[in-house]
């Protein structure tokens, strides 16, 4: 069980293989980055009068388009929860990748919600809530797969398909340095790798491959084995909501209302609606 610390995820992972705990809820395994057992002060929230979100179109289940043209995703019903904890109005615009960050600084928009990864680079362009996700790495194997793990002992001489030159190849060369890595170009690739039974083994992005192993590609082939891996130098240290440089008001409040919506279970039940078959 797995349950991911605030603000920063690498003073709660010590290795690549060592996190806190987490819940369950119908059998699933729910991550949360809150202290379930502190209750944050309510911010003064009388300078806010409405919050403008960002978020893009093109990244199911985070943010996409339904056939009547209306948003939806888990980062648009985040952004509603989020703005009902805090009883203010919300709009929530779209915009192409490319222009989410170049708006927030125009002022065309108060905050981005599009799973924007938590980073030296993004921190240099804004400021950032705690995560409300990470982007962990994980192993998938045949369902009826011999191996009864996926330590580096276990895959010591086993064929592992992965994406060649990235951040999996090089977790798996510093942590499973004997495996025998067989790289693709592209993550469809690797995973037929495994379907077909070219390899034992697979390790790549657990939100993708939570999707794969839910749909007919993979025809009920595989599951995940061990994990999540989540050691922050390789995988990030989650994503979280964007703001202006500077608007402490507006990212505090983002923060308490993430917290009061992970300890009332709906951050859970979101995740369940979007993550059936969940990455962690």
């Amino acid at each position: 069980m797995f349950r991911f610390c605030p603000r920063l995820v690498a003073a709660c992972l010590l290795t690549a293989f060592v996190a806190c705990s987490a819940s369950t809820l119908a059998g699933a395994t729910i991550p949360s980055f809150f202290d379930p057992h502190h209750v944050p002060a309510k911010p003064d929230l009388s300078r806010l009068r409405q919050i403008r979100f960002l978020t893009e179109d093109d990244f199911p289940p985070f943010n996409f388009l339904l056939a009547d043209g209306q948003l939806a995703g888990y980062n648009v019903d985040l952004a509603r929860a989020i703005c009902a904890e805090l009883e203010l109005t919300c709009t929530i615009q779209r915009r192409s990748w490319d222009l989410l960050v170049p708006a927030l600084n125009e002022n065309s928009g108060d905050a981005v919600i599009a799973a924007m990864a938590i980073n030296d680079d993004t921190r240099r362009q804004a400021d950032f809530t705690a995560p409300y996700f990470l982007t962990p790495g994980r192993f998938v194997m045949f369902r009826d797969t011999p191996l009864a793990a996926a330590t580096p002992e276990a895959i010591a001489d086993r064929k592992v398909s992965v994406v060649a030159g990235s951040r999996h190849e090089a977790f798996l060369k510093t942590f499973y340095p004997a495996a025998e890595r067989v790289t693709f170009e592209t993550p469809a690739l690797a995973r037929q790798a495994l379907k077909t039974g070219k390899v034992s083994a697979h390790f790549g992005d657990a939100i993708s491959l939570s999707f794969w192993l839910n749909g007919a590609e993979a025809g009920g082939c595989c599951a995940f084995k061990d994990g999540p891996y989540t050691d922050p130098r390789f995988f990030g240290e989650g994503v979280g909501i964007a703001v202006r440089k500077g608007n402490e008001p507006l990212r505090r409040a983002l923060d308490y209302a993430l917290a009061r919506l992970d300890q009332r279970g709906t951050l859970g039940e979101l995740y369940l609606k979007y993550f059936p078959v969940g990455p962690f």
